[in-house]
């Protein structure tokens, strides 16, 4: 009879909780992308509001993917890139201002200075 431990039930769970809930996300994903076409369909693609949409979409579709594929390897490149997909998509929104602009700069230095000392070691095999 096959003994099954507390300890060793939680993280089975956990994961495929979280499994669950990157696939959930992907199909979110689907549908908001769906719906995303039906609102560009008729649109006047002269205005600058327009295109800033799309790309507030397309951000915000990457940061979906990108959060999913953190749900499944749990790896912390994965975690530089969903932060790094969410500090771009809020510095290319149109009303930014300049502390938020400054603020960006600093988080996505923040950002390759956690890449260069925490991954690349790791990437390269030194200690």
């Amino acid at each position: 009879m096959i003994k099954i431990q507390i300890k060793d039930l939680i993280p089975l769970t956990v994961k495929k909780i979280e499994n669950f809930l990157a696939v959930a996300v992907i199909l979110g994903v689907l549908v908001y992308i769906i719906a995303s076409f039906h609102n560009f369909v008729g649109v006047d693609w002269n205005e600058r509001e327009v295109f800033y949409d799309l790309i507030y979409r397309v951000l915000l579709v990457t940061i979906a993917l990108e959060l999913s594929r953190m749900l499944m390897t749990h790896s912390f490149i994965a975690i530089l890139e969903l932060l790094a997909f969410v500090v771009a998509r809020k510095m290319l929104k149109p009303d930014i201002t300049t502390v938020d602009v400054l603020l960006g700069v600093f988080a996505f230095v923040a950002l390759l200075g956690a890449y260069r000392y925490f991954v690349l070691p790791l990437e390269k095999g030194e200690k």
